[in-house]
């Protein structure tokens, strides 16, 4: 079968791989598409994601596709089946998992970043972490479930009411699906910030949003009760911060680098008790993503920029194709 495999920092080829067998607990996958988020680009660079992906290794963790076989122990799905897959896989005995918190696992392992992924024909998961997908739901839609789940999550972490006024900084993918997630929560009016305002005006001409903001121009006023930082910049994290009134909580969504840091006043911070809460990964929140993308209460397409092939995969992770907002990779013939 054809795979685009990870072989090294910045390296990566088409190979012909062995299709590979199910174990008893597990679902082989026949990929219909597979989306690419800034994990693909950390991995494709030599960073972390969840975890270490290491090479030789086939990425693609945003997954949609038809069940090809199971295993003599899986129930929860049949061949034939339409699916999507949470790639992240927890231990179940540490710590973290046995106190509800699996998400923090200390042994977690990723299909597309531990394991194989969706960027080959097919590929298996265990089947706990494969969910069927309504017919109403298309299968290029359904390659985005895993990164709606990630903001179904840390819409998880916050008190969201719908007296609140919410900012959204960052007018990437991410920050798109929460402009539209703030109020599909019943938050009753939402702004948004970022760098391009063609996508500034698409949202507030699509999706409800009331203002909007150029970070490079405009300032923001401090008159939020709840922000969400989804870029993992210091300058936009400083934003989110001095953005906020008082009794206001802070989403950190965005992925910095490692050694990344930001400043903060401390006493505005205690002043005004602050709430500025982590999001990682995304446990339990596959079936509200689903439910989201079934209910047309969150709509994808409209974000989806670009339909690639593997062959293309490394100049979206590598910025030759340029004006990317979101791509997914069309594996299959599904």
């Amino acid at each position: 079968m054809k795979a685009l495999v990870l072989t090294g920092t910045k390296q990566m080829e088409i190979q012909d791989l062995k299709k590979p067998e199910v174990n008893a607990n597990e679902v082989l996958v026949n990929t219909a598409y597979a989306g690419i988020c800034g994990t693909d680009r950390a991995l494709y660079a030599g960073l972390p994601g969840s975890a270490n992906a290491v090479p030789p290794i086939v990425l693609g963790h945003e997954n949609s596709g038809i069940v090809a076989a199971i295993g003599s122990d899986v129930t929860n799905v049949k061949v034939g089946d339409r699916v999507t897959v949470d790639p992240n896989i927890y231990c179940g005995q540490c710590k973290y998992c046995r106190t509800d918190r699996p998400e923090l696992c200390d042994n977690l392992s990723a299909v597309g970043v531990t394991r194989d992924g969706g960027l080959e024909e097919s590929f298996t998961a265990p089947s706990s972490v494969v969910y069927p997908i309504p017919e109403s739901v298309s299968l290029k839609d359904a390659a985005t479930t895993e990164p709606l789940s990630c903001a179904v999550h840390g819409m998880s972490l916050i008190d969201v009411k719908p007296y609140q006024k919410a900012l959204v900084i960052g007018d990437g993918f991410m920050g798109q699906l929460f402009v539209q997630l703030l109020q599909a929560y019943g938050v009753h009016q939402v702004d948004f910030a970022g760098i391009i305002d063609e996508k500034l005006a698409f949202n507030k001409e699509n999706f409800g949003v009331t203002n909007t903001y150029n970070t490079k121009r405009d300032s923001i006023p401090a008159d939020y009760d709840v922000v969400i930082e989804a870029v993992g910049l210091p300058q936009t994290q400083e934003q989110a911060v001095s953005a906020t009134k008082k009794g206001a909580q802070v989403l950190m969504f965005g992925v910095g680098k490692p050694d990344q840091t930001f400043s903060m006043n401390t006493y505005e911070v205690y002043q005004k008790q602050l709430k500025i809460q982590g999001a990682f990964i995304n446990p339990y929140a596959f079936e509200d993503a689903i439910a989201l993308l079934a209910s047309g209460e969150v709509d994808v397409d409209a974000l989806i920029s670009h339909e690639v092939s593997l062959e293309q995969v490394e100049d979206v992770l590598n910025g030759k194709i340029k004006g990317v907002s979101k791509a997914v990779v069309k594996v299959g013939n599904n």
